[in-house]
């Protein structure tokens, strides 16, 4: 029997996080903020790594390589904003890679395709200089007049070719990094990053850059042709920022009061930015497309989170199929760095990805056990029966108490998909406001998605997408608008998750079951934690948040607590 083979990926940057590969096969990741608790934690990555290395129960003696990225740097095999764990050892060999290029074979690596064209769009990239530095091959694809600017540039898109096994750039479009300034719309970027324009209004609109996706859940509020003027245009292919539009916008909020105050001008910003990204996202990749046309498109980068500008995309069919890497942010580059190792440094065949998204350790019965040793004011039921457990649960859904739900190995990226998530009613009136309120104590306007079974997606939904990974927008049909009132947005339009029985079978029995109970094939589902907060990973946090909120009951596999009345 031969030995296996391990790659280890790990990512550097914000949103840090570590994956392990077994025989080019996903068998464990993690990202960092899970562990710290500590949203959007980056940097030095031991305590990553040792996650992976303990759940599969090896040591970095085992591993083949390990490839790596960040942002800015190229990080020391010793330390990096702290001591590593390959510091006290020659192996294994550690390999750098570009930061698009994390992205990029982040997507390949788990789309179904065997070959492709691929997009990455973000905030910011590799500076042009390290870019070269670690891909001298690669320097003529960069346009002659992007190397005679002197300022410091980043990457801001690019475009790729997978031939099953390598990643060929197409087009690799640099920006200069923004000036810091007190400028209320200082990209926090490149110059013109449609990603760095994203959290500009975002800053813009809420006073600050901590979460970019409210801006999307704001929008729905607004209306649109209020401000008949464009943010971006296209150059001779390039995608560029204006700077005109922000002389129209002279009222930056100074927080949380007063954006309520003025709720409705905030809101036509946000609809006005969010129709600009939109735009901006297809005039980049249409251009792209149309010179280099293939049937299979991936998309990733941070920009790729942006659901209803991927739901815009899939309309146009600028490719006959599209994949959207579910953990297109910086959480997925050590997605990519395992993926780069394993395809192109040890030229090994790529694996069909199974679909799933779910990455981390499943807890045994003696760590669950323990946990629950602190939870003895709560009443406590075994179910040994899982048919018994959803239909129990089902029920209790369908009476309006709101679900702590954590079952197996957690989501790889920022959704909750059934695995770390809380659940309620989608349609009685006010749950909307009590969750925002008392569990997730977060904005009012802040929506929540439905989870429906794959097969009863077009019921419910005007296009019925298959969107197992909540990074799409539906508009609900109107004779469901009621019954889904608590995952439907002002405008109508929701953020569906379609939950696929082959690698979500207890999620699915449990809204197969709550469809029996209620006569609805749809659960609202949000992540399991609190504003400010990553999501549980331990059954330890669960509890914790279980104390601290109006949650009604946990379930941390087969284990029911509920609050006594």
């Amino acid at each position: 029997m031969s030995k296996p083979i391990y790659v280890l990926g790990t990512g550097l940057s914000h949103n840090g996080s570590a994956v392990l590969l077994k025989d080019g096969i996903i068998r464990v990741a993690i990202e960092k903020e899970r562990i710290t608790r500590i949203k959007h934690d980056g940097g030095n990555d031991s305590d990553a790594i040792q996650y992976c290395l303990d759940a599969e129960g090896i040591t970095l003696d085992d591993i083949t390589v390990v490839v790596q990225c960040e942002n800015f740097t190229l990080p020391k095999r010793g330390s990096f904003n702290g001591k590593r764990v390959f510091s006290d050892s020659n192996q294994p060999k550690i390999i750098d890679i570009s930061h698009h290029l994390a992205h990029a074979y982040s997507a390949v690596g788990t789309s179904p395709f065997s070959d492709c064209n691929v997009m990455v769009i973000d905030g910011c990239g590799s500076p042009l200089q390290q870019f070269i530095e670690l891909h001298p091959e690669q320097k003529g694809k960069i346009d002659g007049s992007i190397s005679q600017i002197s300022e410091m540039q980043c990457e801001k898109d690019s475009f790729y070719y997978f031939d099953g096994q390598t990643l060929v750039p197409l087009i690799k479009d640099f920006s200069s990094m923004s000036e810091h300034s007190s400028e209320k719309f200082q990209l926090p970027t490149t110059q013109h990053s449609i990603g760095g324009f994203y959290a500009s209004i975002s800053k813009y609109v809420f006073g600050d850059m901590d979460d970019v996706g409210k801006l999307m859940g704001l929008a729905p509020y607004g209306k649109s042709g209020i401000y008949p003027f464009d943010a971006f245009e296209l150059q001779l292919g390039r995608l560029m920022v204006k700077d005109d539009w922000k002389q129209h916008f002279t009222k930056p909020s100074s927080g949380y009061e007063y954006f309520k105050e003025h709720f409705d001008y905030y809101a036509n910003v946000a609809k006005w930015a969010q129709e600009q990204v939109e735009k901006a996202i297809i005039q980049c990749i249409k251009n792209r497309v149309e010179q280099f046309p293939h049937e299979n498109l991936c998309y990733s980068g941070g920009v790729a989170l942006n659901a209803v500008a991927n739901a815009k995309l899939e309309d146009l069919k600028l490719a006959k199929n599209i994949y959207i890497e579910p953990a297109a942010a910086d959480n997925g580059l050590a997605l990519g760095c395992a993926f780069y190792g394993w395809l192109d440094y040890l030229k090994m065949p790529k694996h069909k990805h199974d679909g799933s998204t779910c990455f981390g350790k499943t807890y045994s019965k003696q760590e669950i056990d323990h946990a629950l040793l602190v939870a003895a004011e709560y009443g406590k039921r075994e179910f040994n029966n899982e048919d018994e457990l959803v239909h129990y649960c089902a029920n209790k859904l369908n009476e309006g108490k709101t679900i702590g739900w954590f079952q197996s190995g957690s989501e790889f990226g920022p959704r909750s998909l059934g695995r770390r998530s809380i659940l309620a009613h989608p349609g009685i009136v006010g749950m909307k406001d009590h969750i925002n309120r008392n569990i997730k104590f977060r904005e009012d306007f802040r929506p929540f998605a439905p989870a429906v079974l794959q097969e009863k997606v077009k019921d419910y939904f005007e296009v019925g997408r298959n969107s197992p990974y909540m990074i799409l927008v539906d508009r609900t049909k109107k004779e469901f608008l009621e019954k889904l009132n608590n995952v439907t947005h002002q405008d109508g339009s929701a953020r569906v998750q379609t939950i696929e029985r082959s690698w979500n079978p207890k999620f699915y029995r449990l809204v197969e079951a709550f469809d029996q109970e209620s006569g609805i094939a749809v659960v609202l589902n949000t992540s399991l934690n609190r504003k400010g907060m990553p999501i549980v990973e331990t059954p330890a946090q669960a509890l914790q948040l279980f104390s601290e909120t109006a949650l009604d009951i946990m379930v941390i596999e087969d284990t029911v607590l509920e609050k006594r009345v």
